[in-house]
């Protein structure tokens, strides 16, 4: 039976899950100040020892590719190359807010995750969930006011008019929502508002199945928008041409 192994980094939370066709086998997550560095392989080697099994009965690993962290996608991709090179197995680079949007199920509302990207922007997406998760928006950095419109026009496209809401950026962004976005919305529970390694792993058997796999070699975050390093430098090299 196919195991899937996956590793979320893309934020704050340090998950990392292993599932099978039938089940979640094991997940192991935290959301504390710790690097990924510190807690993403550690994480992997109690779930192991715990259950058993081995890394050698891994069908392939699925990781979170963004967007997010860059320094925590950076080592997640780099544990995930790692692995996949050692255990000669494919990657799966699962969008991040795809699979955080999988948290809400059955549902016929908008769901809306949003990340804290600073400078008043959001990662975000837009997703329906009722049988089947659907993209209504793909992943994108905008600021919260940007969102709104957005959000917006799907809900009339799609005759939605209740939206909710997931992710690190609700606790950031929580009263200006309450407070400018006429659409009806709720927000996640706190046991459902969060990245899961679960989700990750799920999303990637299906993306395995449909034959979306790469080599270690080939892993590449996709980090929607330059890190702030780059934005500084293009920013001095802008200055020194004048």
């Amino acid at each position: 039976m196919m195991k899937i192994l996956g590793i979320e980094s893309a934020a704050l939370v340090a998950s990392v899950a292993i599932i099978d066709e039938d089940v979640t086998i094991a997940e192991y997550t935290t959301n504390f100040k710790k690097t990924h560095s510190e807690t993403l392989l550690p994480m992997l080697d109690e779930i192991v020892k715990m259950t058993g099994i081995s890394l050698s009965e891994l069908s392939a690993i699925a990781v979170s590719g963004g967007p997010g962290s860059f320094t925590g996608l950076r080592i997640g991709a780099a544990s995930a190359k790692g692995l996949g090179l050692a255990l000669d197995l494919p990657l799966i680079e699962v969008p991040t807010l795809d699979a955080m949007a999988m948290n809400i199920y059955a549902s016929d509302a908008l769901i809306v995750p949003i990340m804290d990207a600073r400078r008043n922007q959001v990662y975000t997406g837009i997703y329906k969930n009722d049988t089947k998760l659907e993209v209504k928006a793909e992943s994108m950095a905008v600021s919260i006011d940007e969102l709104f419109e957005i959000l917006k026009e799907t809900g009339a496209k799609e005759n939605v008019e209740r939206a909710i809401f997931l992710g690190d950026g609700v606790s950031v962004f929580r009263e200006y929502i309450d407070e400018k976005l006429t659409m009806k919305h709720d927000f996640a529970p706190l046991n459902l508002n969060r990245q899961r390694a679960s989700n990750i792993a799920m999303l990637g058997m299906e993306m395995m199945k449909a034959g979306k796999v790469i080599s270690a070699d080939d892993m590449s975050p996709n980090y929607l928008r330059k890190s702030q390093a780059e934005r500084e430098r293009d920013v001095a090299k802008t200055d020194a041409s004048y």
